[in-house]
């Protein structure tokens, strides 16, 4: 077994700078970012869109917030990530291959889902619309797990940056469309004299509300979901495995369930501790700091339109440059050294907001730090993506991806639960230095698991 770090490679292995730029125009890039918009669609369509129509609607804060429990359908998607890598599902397994007959039928619940979500109206019942949103989250986290694995499964190890970047800008492009995107199509669609009338001073909450404008945004959304669907039928299928047939029941379960996970500790025995450490902090300064800051702008005058262009228009335009950036950089320098860069920058960011809470109402100020935050945001996700990756076993690669991506949410958004009850306690400015510490352990880690672990063994490559 190699001594070289994860997905890392030396300057003199590294590939010119030519080269390392020519993979994103390779056909399994281009694939990454059709599906990364599709895999980015329905996540904010479940919660910060579908939020800001229940208020519109009228719907209590409370119950608002209860009802983002159904993102919880991401944090486990573990729990079935062994039936998406394993199990057939005939005809679509014969048809299509098993990535893509789950991605395909995935990519049909998210639009069934959708559907649903538009036709009903949440001041007749929310009962439909909730499970109408567990189905597109439940769809959306299975398309997710399928779609990892079909990343991995589609190039070499030292692609997978470039197309972790692909991936993540389609995705970035997505929550546009799904965030903003689907307000502009909401407000084309409603009824202007209706409009108006409701939005006059001392309206009551939820006159202005027109479920038709946003059943119109939702069918608009659900058929945004044809990027993925062609991109999946026009796609080849990544080269199969021969899977031995299990004898019985228990060894299919032994297959199935337990042995994923336990090749992943026979594969880095003690180092596993250290490698699933770092999984479970690496993001910890961002998700935490995430959580207070629309409620920060809310608090430093800034207006919906001002925080709407800037951080999610021109933002997500800046996270995009920085995913392109972090998978140039790994493919040149390696992955490990990316990783700890956008580490030391996911952290140093956060202190910009301190300094912005200083500043109050100042436009030019926020565009310069979100901005910023942005930048070094996509630059540790595309690294951490490409690290991900080089962890997995091709013969798992759905089910232990599946369990890191998982594992490196539940932590930080256990954590961001209090950040609020901080916030009232000592203010933002020292909020934000305090999740810019956070970020000191994930440096450490990195650099311990720079200089420890292994490679992906050869024999988990088909």
């Amino acid at each position: 077994m190699s001594s070289v770090p994860p997905a890392e490679s030396t300057a003199a292995g590294s590939p010119p700078w030519r080269d390392a730029l020519k993979v994103y125009l390779e056909p399994a890039t281009l694939r990454m970012l059709a599906l990364g918009f599709s895999a980015g669609l329905p996540l904010l369509l479940v919660l910060g869109t579908l939020s800001f129509r229940l208020r519109e609607a009228g719907i209590d804060r409370a119950t608002i917030g209860y009802l983002s429990w159904v993102g919880l359908a991401y944090g486990f998607k573990w729990v079935w990530a062994p039936l998406v890598d394993r199990l057939p599902l005939p005809p679509l397994t014969t048809l299509l291959g098993r990535r893509r007959g789950w991605l395909l039928l995935a990519q049909g619940m998210v639009i069934a889902g959708l559907v649903g979500m538009a036709v009903n109206d949440p001041r007749q019942g929310l009962t439909p619309m909730i499970w109408c949103a567990l189905l597109v989250a439940f769809g959306s986290a299975t398309q997710d797990i399928a779609l990892d694995a079909f990343r991995i499964e589609s190039a070499e190890t030292r692609k997978q940056a470039a197309l972790a970047a692909a991936y993540q800008t389609g995705y970035r492009l997505a929550m546009i469309w799904a965030g903003a995107g689907v307000l502009w199509v909401a407000a084309w669609a409603e009824v202007a004299p209706v409009a108006a009338a409701a939005g006059a001073a001392g309206a009551a909450a939820g006159a202005a509300y027109q479920n038709g404008a946003w059943k119109t945004a939702y069918l608009v959304m659900a058929g945004s979901m044809i990027v993925g669907v062609l991109t999946v039928l026009l796609s080849p299928e990544p080269a199969q495995r021969s899977l031995s047939a299990p004898r019985n029941a228990a060894e299919w379960l032994r297959d199935v369930l337990v042995e994923p996970f336990a090749d992943f500790i026979r594969r880095y025995k003690w180092q596993a501790v250290l490698i699933l450490s770092l999984i479970a902090i690496y993001r910890i300064s961002d998700v935490v700091m995430g959580i207070m800051a629309n409620p920060f702008y809310v608090d430093m005058g800034f207006t919906k339109d001002e925080v709407a262009t800037v951080s999610k228009i021109y933002g997500v335009i800046m996270t995009l440059v920085g995913a392109f950036v972090g998978g140039v950089l790994s493919m040149r320098l390696g992955v490990m050294r990316v990783l700890m860069l956008g580490a030391v920058l996911s952290a140093a960011s956060n202190l910009l907001f301190a300094w912005l809470a200083s500043r109050g109402h100042d436009l030019t100020a926020l565009i310069a730090v979100v901005s910023a935050d942005n930048l070094a945001g996509g630059i540790a996700s595309a690294a951490f993506i490409a690290y991900l990756s080089s962890l997995t076993n091709i013969s798992y690669s759905a089910t232990q991806y599946a369990l890191f991506s998982s594992l490196m949410l539940l932590l930080p958004k256990f954590i961001a639960g209090y950040s609020g009850v901080f916030v009232d306690a000592y203010g933002y400015s020292t909020f934000f230095c305090a999740t810019a510490l956070l970020g000191v352990p994930v440096l450490v880690l990195v650099a311990l698991a720079s200089r420890t672990l292994t490679a992906r063994p050869d024999s988990g490559k088909s």
